[in-house]
């Protein structure tokens, strides 16, 4: 009897091993498994429109908060650009949008494609590692629609502009030429016609009709829309497209990236009725809460469907809060939309391009994480590159760094960034390192005061600005005069990043062009050539 005790105790004990040796093995491949990455970013969202990132704020959001309790939040991280269109193009190629052919401005609803199909985009790297990829919702980085003729209509900011499009044919150059295997939004901002869905290259529909809406918030520009295109419902369709997305691809073995750029907070501000008032503040108070809202609803979806752990979820702005959200009126109520920074939305200030930042991703994030660490948007390309395995070529990602070990809380020795260049919607430059930002301007490059067509004022200040941002995150107080070698020593810094076409490590690349440079005025003839 002893003897088969002694070999009943043998196998339970031989059974536990290896039930804890499966265990220990399924969790080895769990975390070897590339994760899902799901990149979710609103339009013209503030740093100061999350509570998390403003507790005295006025709008509350308690499921985008709850994300960051279960993740980590970047108080300092920056959209490449302080408006639309080169924002995007930095997050889809990893380089900064003024190496483009767009030196300023943002593009229209009828703008051709400004990335060419040549150059890699982070979903089709992603595409190389096995990742199924796709993109819903707001696009902005052009599309050559079909014409009914050869004959230029105009640049897309008037009705006429698009009469010679036509929509009973795929559109060229489209975000499935660039990577994305699904592919399903619209081609501006919301506010931009024409209003017509593309779904994988085909319109969903052709316009019946020409709407335009003149509100105080809600208005949009006149222009073609499609029967199945009704504004105030865009955004809550891109989620739940994104949610059905989600629950399909939650069922098969491959991993997937899911790009989901807004079109809100943007005009036109349009919050459903559920949403009307509940802020106590205004529309765009109230259509704050609405995203916060179907953010929570997705973030369920990503529970719900068992892949929590190993998914990646990054939500983000393109920019700071723009003033036709009605920062004035918000800021009278006590609600600071920028927070305490200067400026807003097309600035070089701070408040043009400092973005709320929130990483989850329970497999390797620390829950409750808080990082200080200087990041960029443009950055996205050379981490989800690490978390991939792919190699990045010289001329790919050329202003990317790898933000993995802030994400996962590794002990960083130095920075991750040697210094990020910040750009204005007038082409105006600034770059950051450390501490010291200075700006290659006199005024705002922007929208606020001073503008660039200030010349009143402008000729009265300093032809550039020299912030310490860790003693005056305000940016009120300008050291230029007195510290002119910090002032030369960034200028020469940002000039060597233009001309050798990079800011990261590598082989010196080549700029497009052949617009000028109109913003270069610091730089000698032979850099610009350069």
């Amino acid at each position: 009897m002893r003897t088969y005790k002694r070999i009943f105790r043998g196998l339970c004990v031989l059974s536990v091993i290896l039930i804890m040796g499966c265990k220990e093995e399924s969790k080895e491949k769990e975390e070897e498994a590339l994760p899902n990455i799901i990149f979710v970013m609103a339009d013209d969202l503030g740093y100061g429109d999350i509570s998390v990132f403003n507790p005295s704020g006025k709008i509350k959001t308690p499921h985008l908060d709850q994300m960051a309790a279960d993740g980590i939040r970047f108080t300092d991280a920056h959209s490449s650009s302080a408006v639309c269109t080169p924002t995007r193009y930095g997050i889809m190629t990893g380089r900064y949008n003024w190496r483009s052919t767009l030196k300023q401005g943002v593009l229209t609803g009828r703008s051709e494609a400004l990335i060419p199909t040549s150059r890699t985009t982070v979903a089709s790297m992603l595409k190389k590692q096995g990742y199924h990829t796709a993109f819903i919702g707001k696009w902005h980085l052009g599309w050559d629609w079909a014409l009914t003729d050869t004959v230029s209509s105009g640049e897309g900011w008037n009705p006429r502009d698009f009469d010679n499009l036509d929509y009973s044919k795929p559109v060229k150059n489209s975000p499935n030429d660039l990577g994305f295997d699904y592919a399903y939004g619209h081609s501006g901002s919301l506010d931009m016609a024409p209003y017509v869905y593309v779904e994988n290259g085909r319109p969903t529909a052709i316009p019946t009709e020409v709407t335009v809406n003149k509100g105080k918030y809600s208005w949009w520009r006149k222009g073609p829309t499609s029967p199945d295109f009704e504004h105030d419902q865009v955004t809550p369709n891109f989620f739940n497209r994104a949610i059905a997305h989600v629950k399909e691809q939650a069922n098969k073995d491959q991993p997937f990236f899911l790009y989901l750029p807004l079109p809100s907070p943007h005009t036109p501000i349009l919050p459903l009725e559920e949403w009307q008032g509940k802020s106590n503040l205004n529309p765009y108070g109230d259509f704050m809460i609405m995203i916060d809202h179907y953010m929570g609803e997705l973030l369920k979806t990503v529970t719900e469907t068992g892949i929590s752990d190993n998914t990646l979820v990054i939500f983000t702005s393109d920019n700071g809060c723009s003033p036709a959200a009605g920062i004035k009126e918000m800021i009278e109520m006590g609600h600071y939309p920028n927070g305490i920074y200067r400026g807003h939305k097309a600035d070089i200030f701070e408040g043009g391009h400092r973005v709320p930042f929130i990483a989850k991703w329970p497999a390797r994030i620390k829950a409750g994480s808080t990082s200080d660490e200087t990041i960029c948007l443009n950055d996205f390309m050379a981490t989800t590159a690490a978390i991939s395995g792919y190699q990045l070529g010289d001329n790919e990602a050329e202003d990317s760094y790898n933000i993995l070990p802030a994400l996962t809380g590794e002990a960083l020795d130095a920075p991750i960034r040697e210094a990020t260049v910040h750009h204005s919607v007038n082409g105006s430059f600034a770059i950051r390192r450390g501490d010291w930002k200075l700006a290659m301007c006199g005024g705002s490059g922007g929208w606020s005061f001073p503008k660039p067509n200030n010349k009143a004022v402008l000729d009265t200040l300093p032809s550039v600005q020299l912030y310490n941002l860790q003693e005056d995150p305000k940016e009120t107080q300008n050291l230029v005069e007195t510290y002119p070698d910090k002032v030369e020593e960034l200028k020469n810094l940002l000039t060597k990043y233009i001309v050798e076409g990079r800011s990261t490590a590598g082989a010196p690349q080549q700029n497009d062009g052949p617009e000028t440079w109109n913003q270069l005025w610091w730089m000698s003839d032979e850099e610009e050539m350069e």
